[in-house]
């Protein structure tokens, strides 16, 4: 059973989600949290395997929340960010936090189901075009220079890296390259360990702010 936290400070917002997710046989929403102070507290009592977080709520917001649930112990949970806008600096800010994913309050049901069983398997909800125009959108207010190259990265694993920040899965990346998917898996461990990146999500916005790939350059 995947337990799951909702922090949102609109009760409609999480009367939704609670309706979608406990009508899943495998998830069980195990509490809510109306803002990031109380989310804290239900993340250490409730240890839930994936929380969705608001991220604009009032006093502790969902991006201090995050940064605090994520330093608060060996085995924290998933955090997945729900946003109305995905062009958002607190969402940007929440994957360079450590957050795993985020939806759109939008998303179908289907969608968010899909995503908390996505990311309590241990995956990144990686959308590769809008991780692009937040990245880009950054570039532009950042001054030249600002993080520098990823120099330490083999040249097998900068291509490794250039096709996960284009959203493609390891079995497509070693159809591209001609690899077997474990010596694909191995170079992702290898690129995230040299980056010091949570996840995939980490190491893509890590490629991003340092240059090493072009948010103008890169095509879904």
């Amino acid at each position: 059973m995947i337990k799951v936290l909702l922090v949102d400070d609109e009760e409609l917002i999480r009367a939704g989600l609670r309706a979608v997710l406990d009508a899943q046989p495998d998830l069980a929403v195990v509490g809510e949290a109306a803002d990031g102070a109380e989310a804290l507290g239900l993340a250490r009592s409730l240890r839930p395997d994936v929380v969705l977080m608001d991220v604009r709520m009032p006093g502790v917001d969902g991006l201090a929340a995050t940064r605090a649930i994520l330093r608060g112990g060996d085995r924290p949970p998933k955090i997945l960010v729900v946003t109305t806008f995905e062009a958002d600096d607190y969402v940007y800010e929440a994957l360079r936090a450590g957050a795993d994913g985020f939806l759109l309050k939008r998303s179908r049901p289907a969608e968010i189901v899909q995503a908390v069983r996505l990311v309590a398997a241990g995956e990144s909800l990686l959308f590769p075009a809008a991780i692009r125009r937040l990245a880009a959108a950054r570039a532009a207010h950042a001054p030249d220079g600002a993080a520098p190259p990823l120099a330490q990265l083999t040249e097998r694993e900068g291509q490794v890296l250039r096709l996960v920040a284009r959203g493609l899965s390891n079995a497509e990346i070693g159809e591209r390259l001609h690899l077997g998917v474990q010596t694909v898996k191995t170079h992702v461990s290898s690129v995230l360990g040299k980056l010091g990146a949570r996840d995939r999500t980490q190491a893509v916005i890590a490629a991003y702010e340092s240059g090493f790939v072009s948010p103008a350059a890169e095509r879904d």
